[in-house]
């Protein structure tokens, strides 16, 4: 056998283990996250079984309500918006490991600026007056949360807790706004904010179902900032930062920075979803801001694995289930926080198959390598 012959196997394995190493890790971030969310459905259909409700039926409802028709998917596809933008405001921050929870209040705050902005322009064309909207939604987001990143370089406060603290600290502050300077005297039984101007008012995509352009500058937020974190300088230093800090910090890279830009990001994220919020959905800012789509947003970030293009299809799919629980509540006799319950333990389920990583045998190159 000639010197020539024997190099072709050794490079081809070569090029095979490469492509395992690369290929591997990919495979177990989507493998994992997938096993956990079935293994959460299996437990709460336990919780099912006890209540003495059929999880079969109950499955059934959801796909019905969530995905079996072109009204079912109108009435899904409505809900994404605001998930998706509340899953970036978790998954920006998460690339420097952070793990921000505050994004209700985000949201809170980024419909009433915009809200009060529309009526400050209503005199203005309907391009300006959005473009002012957005601008004081995406701002007053954005120092929010990216306070939550000042707090923890400059005081080294931990960003859990001080972004779930001043969430209720926003939603607080909304409600005594709604209620007291920026309340419109008609609004009696539900104070809100005067009605926007009709042509702030945002209408529906032309696709044939009644879902509002918030999706299609969500899915556009995702790819935006998929590319931000995955193809650009900044995004890898962001990354290199939320391996190691100190290292970073070592290397000379602007930590600071980086921790308050990303953490701003998330928020003026979350302050959009408060824009379509008010502008495609409510009309005005009210109450109605405060439903939980902050915290269903950490779900869809962890889901996703703070994977900005991953957050597009698990908020799909979590819209799906959330368009569902009037239907289960009807039909089942269940209580309308059983989605909650069913969200909260698949949230547990993902929390735990975190350990998992790094230590599946099938996902590790070494496995299929071969013995010489």
């Amino acid at each position: 056998m000639t010197e020539g012959t024997t190099a072709r196997p050794t490079l081809s394995a070569s090029r095979m283990s490469l492509a395992l190493g690369q290929w591997l890790p990919r495979l177990e971030a989507v493998v994992i996250p997938l096993a956990a969310l079935v293994a959460g459905l299996a437990v709460f259909s336990v919780f099912l079984l006890a209540l003495g409700k059929s999880p079969v039926d109950f499955y059934a409802l959801i796909y019905k309500a969530g995905f079996s028709s072109a009204f079912s998917w109108q009435n899904t596809l409505s809900r994404v918006s605001p998930l998706l933008f509340a899953g970036l405001c978790v998954a920006l921050p998460a690339r420097l490991g952070l793990v921000v929870i505050g994004g209700e209040g985000a949201i809170a705050l980024g419909g009433l600026a915009a809200a009060v902005t529309g009526l400050a322009f209503g005199w203005a064309p309907a391009i300006l007056g959005f473009a002012a909207m957005g601008a004081a939604a995406m701002i007053v987001g954005g120092a929010w949360i990216g306070a939550v990143g000042w707090l923890r370089i400059r005081r080294g406060v931990n960003e859990t807790i001080s972004s779930l603290l001043m969430a209720y600290i926003a939603i607080a502050l909304m409600n005594h706004l709604v209620e007291g300077a920026f309340r419109d005297p008609a609004s009696l039984n539900k104070p809100s904010t005067a009605p926007l101007p009709d042509q702030l008012r945002i209408g529906d995509m032309p696709v044939g179902i009644d879902v509002h352009w918030g999706f299609f500058f969500g899915l556009l937020a995702c790819v935006l900032a998929w590319i931000l974190t995955d193809r650009t300088t900044i995004g890898f230093a962001a990354r290199i930062a939320g391996d190691n800090i100190r290292a970073a910090q070592v290397q000379g890279l602007p930590v600071g920075p980086l921790v308050i830009g990303f953490t701003a990001l998330g928020g003026a994220a979350a302050g959009l979803a408060g824009l379509f919020e008010v502008a495609a959905i409510h009309g005005a800012a009210n109450a109605s801001l405060v439903v939980g789509y902050g915290y269903t947003g950490i779900l869809v970030a962890f889901l996703a694995r703070h994977n900005p293009l991953a957050i597009i299809p698990v908020a799909i799919l979590l819209a799906g289930f959330e368009a569902s629980s009037g239907l289960v509540q009807r039909r089942m006799d269940l209580p309308d926080a059983t989605i909650l319950v069913m969200e909260g333990i698949v949230f547990v389920a993902i929390l735990l198959s975190e350990t998992l990583y790094g230590r599946i045998g099938i996902f590790k190159a070494s496995f299929w390598r071969a013995d010489p």
